[in-house]
């Protein structure tokens, strides 16, 4: 009987003792990581201010140093091409350049001066590259109608996709309706110009926007030399073909009455 007991004894010691060394793990839920949003500011025509993760990116800077002292100084400055509403190199050069890197069509290399040549990185038709914070790919912008072909031949300027986390977001530069547009797939956000005689009429920027449909089109680069495109007759155009793209409206004529 005592064999008994102690052995009955002996398991209960052992069935306590393995709870007491059993750890106790607690599960605890992980916070769902910050998704960084894309800021848009415009400043004039085709200047723009990206903030994005903490990194700010001038697109075709002009206007003089004064417009963008209330900004932080360029991770990146974006160029598109050589006419002055795009590479203005008062305005480039004035600014703080300390820690910033250019991307360019190789034609606006060829104008810049030395020391900026060796922070500018460029960029063919078709390329791509990725620059850690976003990626970038040069899109080919030209015209298409015979009078216009002198303004911007094929190959020298660069519209741009640039990718930041899963968002893509196109900037058009100055161009007409080019194959190369119509055929862009997933593009969330769309910068897309519409002047005469440089560029197109809202007609033929509707019509490619409603070719590619990316989910918000932004009106841009619309002030030409008989005034200003009427944006309004474009969203109407846009809208009235279908819902599932937004056209956005943001005042890229500051200092001038749009219409």
């Amino acid at each position: 009987m005592k064999i008994k007991y102690y052995l009955i004894l002996a398991l209960a010691i052992s069935l306590t003792a393995c709870k007491s060394d059993k750890k106790e793990t607690i599960e605890i839920e992980a916070p769902e990581k910050e998704i960084a949003e894309l800021k848009i500011t415009p400043i004039e025509h085709a200047a723009m201010v990206l903030n994005y993760g903490g990194k700010t990116i001038y697109v075709d800077p002009t206007g003089g140093k004064e417009v963008f002292e209330k900004f932080s100084k360029p991770d990146y400055i974006l160029i598109t091409d050589i006419h002055s509403d795009h590479l203005h190199l008062n305005t480039i050069e004035a600014l703080d350049l300390s820690n910033t890197k250019i991307i360019a069509p190789e034609a606006v290399y060829e104008l810049l001066p030395e020391n900026i040549r060796s922070i500018t990185a460029t960029m063919i038709n078709g390329a791509k590259e990725d620059f850690k914070t976003f990626s970038v790919e040069a899109i080919p912008m030209y015209n298409l109608r015979k009078e216009a072909l002198h303004f911007h031949p094929k190959g020298r300027g660069n519209g741009y996709v640039l990718t930041f986390g899963k968002e893509r977001v196109y900037i058009s530069g100055d161009t007409e309706d080019i194959p190369e547009m119509r055929t862009l797939e997933n593009i969330d956000k769309a910068f897309i110009c519409m002047n005469l005689p440089y560029t197109m009429t809202v007609e033929s920027a509707a019509d490619a926007v409603l070719s590619f449909k990316p989910k918000q089109v932004y009106p841009y680069h619309f002030r030409g030399t008989e005034g200003y495109s009427d944006v309004e007759k474009f969203k109407s155009i846009v809208s009235n073909k279908t819902k599932s793209i937004e056209v956005v409206q943001l005042n890229w004529y500051p200092n001038t009455k749009e219409n």
